[in-house]
């Protein structure tokens, strides 16, 4: 294995992220002050590598894969991972956190109404409003004079402005952290057609501005707001600026093209449709060692397609599943089991 590697993907834990090198003289960040670690791998992590840890070395990538992705954490880059449905590229996220000990890692679903904002922060004002409307109302309170304009942002209920502002996935991205988060943004195809173009000066800059906070920044230059991952953390001056950039995984079915801007910031990966080799590697990753054996013959009626078609990872470990706990075993039994495993398998792009 070539020495320059950080991400070997082996499928074991190493601290190999600490010997990556500095970044790019144009790719160096310096926000603060510094947040604490990420929570170790959640069970969304756990599913996706195989429910048994020892099996996540079957997760090979290949040599392609394993180079683009060090480019990216070389030169602190997005990696736009593009690929049939099912093919793994959300799982090639997982795999980096798992192998790099990089933490629980950051999930944004992308769909047709997603906007920028959403990635970033969500700013609950009309929870804010009602807020003071109850302190005013409270006895006392009218005694005072005060109004809402008057109060000072610490003073607000549940400790100021910083309890009604949460940091989307992406924010909690760009937190400054000594180590790189990872952030997977799935089905960026499935974007409202402006997304793209939003995400380019987030990605080129690592860091945004939270309006909200910057108008207070005078009287209140520190307030404290929630991470994606349920932690307070401080932001100081109403602005967020990454440390370590992020490892940032961009999904794609291919449904669309992207705008060359997007593109030039991004380091592009390619995952082919899983070759017989590689789908065994992910049986015995969640259905256990000799299981690629087991059910070769399932594995061959998966790959035996008109060309054209279309099938997902996930129908052929559903076919698996329902074999191994259905325990069909004589002639009749036989029967079903084939009618079944076609049914599941039947290719995605056929409705009947």
């Amino acid at each position: 294995m070539s020495d320059w590697l950080i991400y070997r993907g082996a499928g074991a834990p190493h601290d190999g992220i600490e010997h990556l090198p500095p970044p790019p003289p144009w790719r160096d960040f310096d926000g603060g002050p510094l947040v604490a670690p990420p929570a170790a791998l959640d069970p969304s992590s756990e599913r996706r590598l195989g429910v048994q840890h020892r099996e996540a070395s079957h997760h090979r990538p290949g040599e392609t894969e394993r180079e683009l992705v060090n480019a990216a954490l070389y030169l602190r880059r997005p990696l736009l991972v593009t690929g049939a449905p099912g093919s793994g590229k959300s799982t090639l996220a997982h795999s980096v956190a798992y192998e790099l000990g990089l933490g629980r890692v950051l999930g944004w679903p992308v769909v047709s109404r997603s906007t920028l904002r959403d990635g970033l922060y969500d700013y609950d004002a009309i929870g804010r409003l009602q807020d003071l409307q109850i302190a005013r109302a409270a006895p006392g309170a009218a005694d005072s004079g005060a109004t809402a304009a008057d109060a000072d942002p610490a003073d607000e209920p549940g400790g100021g402005i910083g309890r009604y502002i949460r940091l989307g996935p992406l924010g909690t991205a760009l937190l400054p952290a000594a180590r790189p988060r990872v952030l997977l943004v799935d089905e960026l195809d499935k974007s409202d057609i402006d997304l793209p173009n939003d995400l380019l000066n987030v990605l080129e800059e690592g860091e945004f501005r939270i309006p909200e906070l910057e108008r207070l920044a005078g009287s209140a230059p520190e307030v404290e707001v929630l991470s994606d991952d349920g932690a307070r953390v401080t932001v100081r001056d109403g602005r967020v600026r990454c440390r370590a950039f992020p490892f940032i995984v961009l999904t794609s079915n291919g449904e669309r093209d992207f705008p060359a801007p997007l593109l030039r910031r991004c380091i592009h990966l390619h995952i082919p449709v899983p070759d017989k080799e590689r789908l065994a590697a992910m049986v015995r990753a969640h259905f256990g060692e000799g299981a690629a054996e087991r059910y070769e013959a399932v594995i061959d009626r998966f790959l035996d397609r008109e060309p054209g078609d279309v099938r997902a990872v996930d129908q052929l470990f559903n076919a698996i599943h329902l074999t191994q706990k259905a325990g069909w075993t004589d002639e009749d039994e036989e029967e079903t089991r084939r009618r079944l495993t076609a049914e599941l398998m039947r290719p995605l792009d056929r409705t009947r």
